[in-house]
């Protein structure tokens, strides 16, 4: 879940590590605090900064929060707390539709989409629809009516309304054409839920439980919930919940090309090509394959946001590695307190220890 409102002000928070803030003498823990008491971070629940594998920062304030819009009252935030990521969900689809495609338990970007949901033969005949692609949906680039604009208590926002429906793969495919595929980059949840379905299909496992198995197990992390809408099935789209260090721990996975401790997890190819600018967002934010982009070529910077102000951001080089939870739901505004904790605390400790 994620407002696309949130999501044009993304361009201000990919700066290259260049001339930006003074620093000084405190610890990047004790900036944080301190901007937290003085009211600069409004709503933040945690923060986490890596560099080069050197944990840089590490916070946690107490907050009210929900639990994928149930509120849950005030929490005392901690390395041990599950959070909603909500759509940084998606990127974490992302890095499993690779890892299944290694495997060849899923089709590949250029297959056709509608050509793996044979349960909807009426659907594949309907003109236009056998020309999206898989690659499609990974860019969001499928060509259909979405809109998730609406408020999430809104039934008549797309993603809501998909949960709701009695079959939410028949939903997002049977969504009216707006525009031949590969043009614009049209926000989707439901992109999200068929890509999803295809790792279950292929694999023969819930998403979640594969999840738990390539890609969890082997970095270690255990302490995970994937919440299920009414059907049962996991929100590929914004269910899931992790600690912040394990998040962050993703990141680092991502900014050392899919390795942990020796081991591939993600093939680095699929980063590759997650990384790729397929779809423009706005005059500088690109989308990849369920990921935002940002910086050049050689610089590439990895986003992916999530509603209330999560927010993981990833440079490969050099090796910067930022995590933050927020509980700002349904804030319009809440993307400023993750580029604050960014912009304004991150990336100026980040570039001192590169200068020393």
């Amino acid at each position: 879940m994620l407002k696309r409102s949130a999501i044009l002000p993304l361009a201000a928070a990919v700066l290259w590590i260049g001339a930006l803030l003074p620093v000084h003498a405190q610890s990047l823990d004790q900036k944080l605090r301190s901007g937290f008491e003085a009211g600069a971070l409004p709503g933040l629940h945690g923060a986490i900064v890596d560099l080069k594998g050197e944990r840089l920062a590490e916070v946690y304030f107490p907050g009210e929060d929900e639990r994928w819009g149930r509120p849950l009252g005030l929490q005392t935030h901690g390395p041990d707390t599950l959070h909603d990521l909500r759509s940084v969900t998606k990127s974490v689809v992302g890095l499993l539709y690779g890892i299944a495609l290694s495997e060849g338990k899923v089709p590949g970007p250029e297959e056709p989409l509608y050509a793996h949901f044979p349960q909807y033969p009426d659907l594949l005949e309907q003109q236009g629809r056998d020309r999206i692609l898989v690659r499609h949906a990974l860019s969001m680039q499928m060509g259909l009516e979405w809109d998730e604009d609406l408020p999430y208590d809104d039934p008549h926002n797309s993603e809501v309304a998909m949960e709701m429906a009695p079959d939410r793969y028949r939903y997002v495919l049977e969504q009216p054409i707006r525009e031949p595929p590969g043009g614009s980059w049209i926000y989707s949840g439901g992109a999200v839920a068929l890509l999803g379905k295809l790792i279950e299909t292929g694999t023969a496992m819930k998403l979640d439980a594969f999840a738990k198995e390539k890609l969890f197990a082997p970095l270690g992390i255990e302490n995970v919930e994937w919440i299920a809408g009414s059907d049962g099935e996991p929100s590929a789209a914004s269910g899931l919940r992790l600690t912040l260090p394990d998040l962050a721990k993703i990141g680092q996975m991502v900014a050392d090309g899919g390795r942990y401790k020796g081991k591939q997890i993600v093939p680095s190819d699929w980063l590759a090509l997650s990384f790729q600018p397929r779809a423009q967002v706005n005059e500088t934010t690109r989308y990849g394959y369920l990921w935002y982009l940002a910086g050049g070529k050689d610089r590439i910077i990895a986003i992916a946001v999530g509603n209330g102000g999560q927010r993981l951001t990833v440079q490969p080089d050099p090796g910067l590695v930022v995590a933050s939870f927020a509980g700002r739901y349904n804030d319009p505004e809440a993307w400023r307190t993750s580029l604050k904790v960014l912009l304004d605390f991150a990336v100026p400790e980040a570039k001192r220890r590169l200068a020393e």
